[in-house]
Parts: C-alpha cells; sequence; structure tokens
C-alpha cells in the first residue's frame, strides 16, 4: 500500500522537479504522508503544500484550491521549459535578468541621447539592442562558468550552476557558446560597419573578464569596461559614428556606475572569494567601501553632466540627474556591507536607477523641441521689432 501510494504522487513530472538538496526531504514528507491513517487535505498531506515544503522545488504553477496559477516571472518561465533544455537557460541566467538589464541600459541611454530632438528613441533600435543585450549576457554567463567551474563547486550559491553541477559539459557548454555568439554576430550585422567593428571589438573584453579575479583586486572595473560598451555603441548604431564629448563621459560614468553596484554584489560572497582564493573590490576596499563608492558616485553624476551639456540636454534631463543622485547616494549610506540580502537588495535596485536615467534622457529630448520653437518664436518677435 505505501510503495502504491508512494508511486502515484512521485509522478514523472513531480521527480523532474527535485532540485539539488530538495529531494530527500520532498521524498521524507511524501513518506510520512504515506503513513498517516487518513489522507485528507486537512492534514496538510497534499500534495501541493508538500510543494510548498520542498525548498529544492520550484514549480510554474502551484495548486491553490484545486485551481492552477501561473507566474510569469522569469525563473517562473525558465522552470516551465523542457526538462532539458533548463540547464542551458540557467547557464545563461534566463531566470536572473538582472544583469542583461544592467549591460542593456547604457545602451538605451545612449540611444535615447543620440535621438532628434523633440523625438522617441528609435523603438527598432531599442529592441535590437536588447535581444543583443540578452545574447551576450547569456555568452559572458557561458564563457565565465567555463572559466570557474573548478571555483563553483567550492561556493554554496554557485555549486548548482550547471557546468559546475555535471549538468552540462564543457563541451556541450562550448557549442552552446557558439550559437549565442552566432546569433549575437546576427543582430550585429543588422547595424552600420562602423557600429560592426566597434561592436566586434568588445569581444576581447567579454572573453578575458572571467579571468580578471584571479589577477587583479579590480575585477569590477574590467566588468564596468564590458557591460558599459553600449554606451559607445549605442550612439555609433543611430548617428554612424561616435560623438566622443558625449560618448566617452557617458561611457565614463557607466563604468563609475558598475564600479558601484558590483562592488556591492561582491561584498555577499567575499567570504567565498577568500577561501577560493579569488579578488575582488570588496575585498580590496572592506571597511573603507563607502568613502569609495561615494568618489564613484561623484564621477559618476559629474560625467552624466558633461555628457547632458556636451548632447545640449536639457531641464528635465537634469532634473532627473538629482533623483539620480539621490537615489544613488541613499544606495550607499544606508547599505550594510556585512549582510549579504541588504546587498543584493541594494544591487537589484540599480535597475531603477537605470530605468529612470533613461526617463530623464527621453523627457529631456522631447523637451528640445518647445525650447527651439520659443527660441524661433523669439526670434520671429525680434525681426518684426527691428522692421517696423
Amino acid at each position: 500500500m505505501f510503495r502504491a501510494k508512494l508511486s502515484s504522487l512521485l509522478t514523472a513530472d513531480t521527480l523532474r522537479r527535485i532540485h539539488h538538496g530538495g529531494g530527500y526531504s520532498c521524498i521524507s514528507s511524501l513518506s510520512h504522508c504515506c503513513l498517516q491513517k487518513t489522507w485528507t487535505r486537512t492534514e496538510g498531506c497534499s500534495e501541493a503544500r508538500i510543494f510548498q515544503h520542498c525548498n529544492g522545488i520550484r514549480p510554474s504553477a502551484r495548486v491553490h484550491s484545486g485551481r492552477r496559477s501561473f507566474s510569469l516571472s522569469a525563473a517562473a518561465i525558465v522552470n516551465s521549459a523542457p526538462v532539458h533544455v533548463q540547464p542551458y537557460l540557467r547557464l545563461m541566467r534566463l531566470d536572473k535578468p538582472i544583469g542583461t538589464w544592467l549591460l542593456y541600459l547604457p545602451c538605451t541611454w545612449s540611444i535615447a541621447l543620440a535621438g532628434d530632438p523633440g523625438c522617441l528613441p528609435d523603438l527598432g533600435m531599442l529592441t535590437l539592442f536588447g535581444t543583443g543585450a540578452l545574447l551576450m549576457r547569456g555568452a559572458g554567463c557561458t564563457i565565465n562558468d567555463m572559466w570557474d567551474k573548478d571555483f563553483d563547486k567550492k561556493v554554496t550559491r554557485t555549486a548548482s550552476r550547471p557546468i559546475a553541477s555535471g549538468e552540462i559539459s564543457r563541451f556541450q557548454a562550448l557549442v552552446f557558446l557558439g550559437g549565442q555568439l552566432s546569433l549575437a554576430l546576427g543582430v550585429l550585422l543588422c547595424l552600420n560597419y562602423y557600429s560592426i567593428a566597434l561592436g566586434a571589438a568588445s569581444l576581447s573584453l567579454v572573453i578575458t573578464y572571467p579571468l580578471m579575479k584571479r589577477i587583479t583586486y579590480w575585477p569590477q572595473f574590467v566588468l564596468g569596461l564590458t557591460f558599459n560598451w553600449g554606451a559607445l555603441l549605442g550612439w555609433a548604431a543611430v548617428k554612424g559614428s561616435c560623438d566622443w564629448s558625449v560618448c566617452l563621459p557617458l561611457y565614463f560614468s557607466g563604468l563609475m556606475w558598475t564600479l558601484i553596484y558590483d562592488t556591492i554584489y561582491a561584498h555577499q560572497d567575499k567570504e567565498d572569494d577568500i577561501k577560493v582564493g579569488v579578488k575582488s573590490t570588496a575585498l580590496r576596499l572592506q571597511d573603507q567601501t563607502k568613502p569609495w563608492l561615494s568618489g564613484f558616485a561623484v564621477a559618476m553624476m559629474s560625467g552624466l553632466v558633461v555628457a547632458g551639456m556636451n548632447a545640449e540636454q536639457t531641464l528635465p534631463y537634469y532634473t532627473v540627474l538629482t533623483a539620480v543622485a539621490a537615489h544613488v547616494a541613499r544606495q550607499i549610506y544606508t547599505l550594510d556591507i556585512n549582510k549579504p540580502e541588504d546587498c543584493w537588495k541594494k544591487f537589484v535596485s540599480n535597475k531603477n536607477l537605470g530605468l529612470l536615467l533613461f526617463l530623464g534622457i527621453v523627457t529631456g529630448n522631447l523637451w528640445k523641441q518647445r525650447r527651439e520653437v520659443l527660441l524661433q518664436n523669439e526670434e520671429e518677435i525680434r525681426d518684426s521689432q527691428c522692421s517696423t
């Protein structure tokens, strides 16, 4: 009787969703339920309740009062994919989209700054760069995990990554990487020749960044050079070439921004980093992190002001910059570098910061038309007064 009940519960779909470390507690819970004298939902032994008890099981749809409720979160979408596909989606971090956002946002800033006065940014270009960011972030994560297989095995947070756990071999990852880079190349070839050459130049950074943590305490600096390449590429894709008076300050600001958020992120892993022997700005700065982050923030805001002035931005842009500065200041002031959950919360909040800046650029650009109309009207009034 026990075995029949256990078999009926452990369906193929249930078994597929048993994750590392969660399987034994789930089977234990099921066994306990099977040994009860009565099988009723009121005793808390329903399959849905057991799913909620098991930390390792993350079904995309849960049972509530006989109905299935679906989630559209990135993690739920990945968990809903075919079982043999899920490791590849997790390898490219599709279940954790924050990295894609942080790669994509500098592209949006640059595209919006390059827009014509009074016009919204090119939606087609934003879509193209969004696709490219998704693919290149996935490729970067694949390269990172291929380099770090042995390190990841020693760290609790990364031990379940597909390559470290053995779900995907290095050869399979290499083939998958080739597919991602091929698709990303297809996106790049949609741009002008200048942008194609500029985009191809970033590949060396994508490949070498994962090695920097073995060499220097400033791998976040190299990550900043890599993640903010879109600040150069976005303008070039719209205009045909870079206006360095705008693009370089914007790129510099993005670099400082990355040093802020990724140093905060690195404080989550500092104990594990010491154990496995890798370096980070968190280990380099330690208790002096906040003063350094404050310096990066000042440099970031200075670069954004210079980029705005050279792009002839208007009042809404500078108004939003004030809000951006307040956001960064609050992050740094309230940060507790010894609480990983607080570091993660601050890190993720940078998506909102980037979107806020994008909104400021767009509204500032739309304001340009109004300013030009006012200036034109003033000139017409002066001309009419002179003629009389």
